[in-house]
């Protein structure tokens, strides 16, 4: 008779037991279930790690255009308005480090991430932020670089810019939106497939390395062929840094076709991302929904109005497309440091 009561008290605790566990994970299921029906309820800010102006940021404010979109009194994307506010420096650094750090958790503030950009940085540098502490919810663009001269400059073709570079070493300056961006990568990779010593001139954001080259500051300059198309009056556009012409400039020849082997690690690829921590029903709603507000189609006709390259990927894409170039950048800059 003892040991029927103990046994049946051991089981009386642990039926207990099992009942608070459950009626706390349906609590917190409950809990978890009515932010993800409540979100969103106000505006939701945008973090652009670069200045306004730039590409990254213009196409951040064109892209969020149809979040607030309704119909039948249902969002048709995310269901509010997005606002962007601009954290530049040290090519996105400042800004990234912020949001991995200090951004807070809650869905109300995203950022616009820009690959290779934050990737090469994280393998190069001590930053806040990885891929592993980062969620991204959705790609708008990808944004190739260009290879760009002043209009008045005496080169006319990549092979103009490198017979004058083996001949006076270190004479080319070549600017850039940053450190290790991908401008600055385009630059890596030029100078070691041509076999030449240049220069690489860090500017303030791609405006800025945009104004060194219009300025006659530097001999060249990589630089968004989004910005550079919108300046062609300007400016001489010499070879896209990717593996074939873009139809935004198509009399414009590849590195590649013009002799230089260089692949297409540089492009820019654009979205939206959230720090980790983020609640997971929050990062799927946005991952349903930031795609369907990147493909309205007066966004997609004005990305093309400025010669913004539109690229659309799922937050599993975009997932699977980090860890590839997380891999190859890893590679790459071990060789070219």
């Amino acid at each position: 008779m003892y040991q029927r009561t103990k046994k049946y008290q051991r089981k009386s605790k642990f039926t207990k037991l099992g009942i608070m566990l459950g009626t706390s994970l349906l609590t917190i299921a409950a809990t978890t279930n009515s932010y993800a029906e409540g979100y969103p309820e106000r505006p939701i800010g945008v973090m652009v790690a670069y200045n306004p102006g730039g590409a990254t940021d213009f196409q951040a404010r064109i892209a969020t255009l149809a979040s607030a979109k309704m119909k039948d009194d249902k969002p048709i994307s995310i269901g509010q308005p997005i606002y962007v506010t601009n954290k530049p420096g040290a090519g996105g650094r400042k800004g990234w480090n912020w949001f991995a750090d200090k951004a807070p958790k809650d869905g109300y503030m995203m950022a616009a991430y820009n690959v290779p950009h934050f990737i090469a940085q994280s393998i190069v540098y001590d930053t806040k932020y990885n891929i592993n502490n980062l969620e991204p919810v959705g790609n708008w663009g990808a944004d190739p670089a260009v290879l760009i001269v002043g209009k008045d400059s005496p080169f006319n073709t990549v092979a103009d810019l490198v017979a004058f570079a083996k001949e006076n070493p270190g004479k080319i300056t070549v600017s850039g939106a940053g450190k290790f961006v991908g401008h600055h990568i385009a630059h890596l990779q030029l100078a070691k497939a041509a076999g030449i010593d240049i220069k690489y001139v860090p500017g303030k954001g791609g405006v800025g390395a945009m104004k060194l080259v219009k300025g006659g500051q530097v001999k060249a300059g990589f630089n968004n062929l989004s910005d550079a198309a919108r300046a062609s009056e300007d400016i001489k556009i010499l070879a896209v840094a990717d593996l074939e012409r873009h139809s935004f400039l198509p009399d414009v020849p590849t590195l590649k076709e013009s002799g230089i082997d260089v692949d297409n690690s540089s492009v820019n690829f654009r979205g939206l991302m959230v720090p980790k921590g983020t609640p997971q029903d929050v990062i799927d709603y946005l991952a349903k929904s930031v795609p369907v507000m990147f493909e309205d189609s007066k966004t997609i006709g004005k990305m093309k109005q400025t010669n913004s390259p539109v690229k659309i990927m799922s937050r599993d894409e975009v997932v699977a497309m980090w860890a590839e170039r997380q891999t190859a950048l890893s590679a790459l800059l071990e060789g070219l440091k």
